[in-house]
């Protein structure tokens, strides 16, 4: 395996690592009681409290990706950066309006998943593992960018 593509590997993982992390404290720590509860909804103030909830969100992301780059040296462009975290800003900001989550269920034919709340919340396992993926193609992008 060439060197460069052993690089871009590794920091692909880490990279990952760090963006899940901030994605862990930025989704359940920073977000307020306010901006969870309506950033789905219609009209200013929903929009106001989606908007804080990214800003909030991505600053920990943020901090969380440089702190550990700057720690590890790894080798990241502000080109990879910026579109890896502009992607994440993107699919983060859609997904948590919350409906393109339940018609993704519904299209796959679970739409009792969507409405379950026990023994899980399937909107909100749904919810974050499309995140997850997300930050999967933010990851690549940071890494290969």
């Amino acid at each position: 395996m060439p060197d460069d593509t052993l690089t871009r590997s590794v920091v692909f993982a880490v990279v990952l690592v760090a963006l899940m992390v901030g994605h862990a404290v930025g989704d359940h720590v920073a977000q307020t009681d306010h901006q969870a509860e309506r950033k789905a909804e219609g009209g200013a103030a929903g929009w106001r409290a989606l908007a804080g909830h990214l800003l909030n969100y991505h600053l920990v992301v943020t901090a969380v990706l440089l702190l550990t780059a700057f720690a590890l040296r790894l080798p990241l462009s502000a080109l990879g950066v910026a579109a890896g975290l502009t992607f994440s800003v993107l699919t983060h900001g859609w997904l948590d309006r919350r409906w393109p989550v339940r018609a993704l269920l519904r299209s796959t034919r679970s739409p009792g998943f969507a409405e379950a709340t026990t023994p899980v919340c399937g909107m909100y396992v749904a919810d974050q593992a499309l995140h997850q993926l997300a930050l999967l193609v933010s990851a690549l992008m940071i890494a290969g960018l």
